[in-house]
This record gives C-alpha cells, structure tokens and sequence, in this order.
C-alpha cells in the first residue's frame, strides 16, 4: 500500500472492488429473474444519489466526498439484490432512503453508524409493508410488463408469484422433504430454485474479495461454520417435521451475501479478530433460528441488525480475552 494514500482512498478502491465481486451474484439474479433486478438496481442507485444530494445541500458540505467515497451505492445495490423482483417502485425507494437516513446520516454519516444501512431498510419496509416483500416470482417478465408491474401494478397472477423454499419448508406439515423438492417449484437441486447458483455466485465473489484482502476470513467462517454447525445438529433427516439439511441452508436466501457482503461491512461490524468471529457465529445461529421458527422467510437482516448491538460488548470480551504484554 502506497503510504501517500489516504483512508478515502482505501475506502474508494475498497467499495470498488465490492461492487465489482457483486456482479457474478447480480448476472445470475438477472438471469433467473430477468429485468426487476435491473429495475430494482436503477431506482435503488437514483434515489441513493437524490439522498446524498438532499443530505450534502441540508448539511452545506460538497456532493463529491458523499458520493465519492462509494459507500452509497453499495448499500443502493445490496439493497437491490435484498427486495424481491418487481416488487412496487415506491416500496424500493422507501427502503433506500429509510436505510441511507435512519441507518447512516442520522448517526453523522460515514464511519458513525451503529446499524448496516441496506439491512436497516430492508427490516423497514418487511416489517411495515410484509405482503409485498413476500411476492417472490416464479420467473422473469418481458421489459413492458415488467415495467407496468413495478409502476402501475395489477392483479398478480397467482403462477407468477410464489413462496420461497424457506418460507415453503418453514409452513410444511405434511410433505417430506424428498415430496417438497420433487413437488414445489421454489426447491431446486440443493437449495431454493435459482437461488443456489444465486448464492454460489456471490460466494465466488467473496473469496474474490477475500484474496484481495478487503477484508478478514472471521465474520464470514463465523457465520457460514454457525449456520452448518446448528443446521446439522437440528437436521432430523427428510420427514415432514424437517428443517432443511446444512447444504440447504448455505445454498437459499441471503446466506452467502450475507456472510460476504453484509456482515463484512467494516463501521457496523466488529474490529478485533475474535469478536468478528463471534459476530459472525451470532448472525449464523440468529439466521437458522428467524428462519426456523420466526415469522419471516429469511433472518440474515434481523440476525444482523440485533449482533450489531452486540458488537461493543463483543469487542469489550474479546479485549479482556487477550493476554497482557510483559513489560
């Protein structure tokens, strides 16, 4: 590292290569989904540049350093590649300018929030708006219909749209799950339909990440090896009353994004080595259980948002877990 480069260097050529290793993970939305993952992207981008230009004006500061540092549109596209496919255009932009301003202006800005902003806003509006932010589809749309979908929405068909695996298997009574993957068209080979490639796109852009050092292998094992380890031990094989083996649950939802592209952001998440890795256990079992026994489809959000709470007393048992140095 060049010692004239500054810390919003690093933070530019950091947010940079995030964007870059979401791409492999935003292809393969687009190919399962079609064009609401582009639409998501585009009003998730322009309503994050409208809250920095309205935050930059209020505050008197130049747009350039709000803008230019990046942070903003990788929260922008976290969030696009979060909310479902075509789900209504005012619901998008409610979660993005909740997240930029309740999970990052409201705290000072850059490097003072306590809470990740993409999953402030996504907890937002699944919380106060749940019916939409169920109406996952079963495939894409043409561009026209897509676009009357998101702006002018009609009544939904009820092919199109779907429950998710998780959500599927967590309201299962009476099917195997051998019955639920060879029945329900949200079940793929491993995981949720499409979204196991899903996942294992963005994990190829994690381990990019990770070999480019952006940041620390902790918070990622820590999650991933939780999620497997309470998955496995509460795995009681295939009956009705299961709750998806280990490689279902790495492989469906937000799992791999979660663990690399979320739980990874440096203001919000812990500093030291182990209270990383204990940031990340907490969000791998918080996940399991909300996905297991709470009342919504995935936990990564939640799960992330309550261990940011957890992060001083974190950093505080990690502290006093270090040995002294001897004078």
């Amino acid at each position: 590292m060049s010692p004239l480069e500054t810390p919003d260097d690093r933070l530019q050529q950091a947010m940079r290569l995030v964007l870059l290793a979401m791409l492999p993970g935003l292809q393969s939305l687009l190919w399962f989904y079609g064009w609401g993952v582009l639409i998501n992207l585009i009003l998730c981008v322009t309503c994050a540049l409208a809250v920095e230009a309205g935050v930059a004006r209020l505050r008197g500061q130049a747009l350039q350093p709000l803008l230019g540092d990046g942070s903003a549109l990788v929260s922008a596209t976290l969030l696009a590649v979060a909310l479902p496919p075509y789900c209504p255009w005012w619901l998008t932009i409610t979660a993005i300018a909740a997240g930029l301003l309740f999970g990052k202006h409201l705290y000072g800005g850059v490097g003072k929030n306590p809470f990740n902003p993409a999953m402030l806003g996504f907890a937002l509006v699944i919380v106060m708006f749940p019916q939409p932010m169920t109406q996952w589809p079963a495939h894409g749309m043409a561009l026209l219909d897509a676009l009357q979908q998101v702006f002018n929405p009609a009544q939904v068909p009820d092919a199109w749209v779907q429950a998710t695996a998780l959500d599927s298997l967590r309201i299962n009574k009476s099917l195997t799950i051998d019955e639920l993957f060879a029945a329900n068209p949200a079940f793929g080979r491993f995981g949720g339909r499409g979204m196991e490639w899903v996942n294992l796109a963005f994990l190829a852009g994690g381990l990019f990440l990770l070999q480019r050092r952006v940041f620390g292998w902790h918070a990622p094992v820590g999650m991933l090896a939780s999620l497997f380890l309470v998955s496995l031990l509460c795995w009681n094989g295939s009956g009705s009353d299961s709750h998806g083996s280990p490689l279902f649950h790495l492989l469906s939802g937000a799992t791999m994004l979660g663990a690399f592209f979320i739980i990874t952001e440096p203001v919000s998440g812990a500093k030291n080595a182990l209270a990383r890795v204990l940031f990340g256990a907490g969000v791998g079992l918080l996940t399991y259980l909300i996905r297991t026994w709470g009342g919504y489809p995935d936990g990564v959000a939640f799960a992330v948002l309550l261990m940011n709470l957890c992060v001083p007393a974190l950093e505080r048992f990690a502290l006093s877990r270090q040995k002294p140095v001897r004078p």
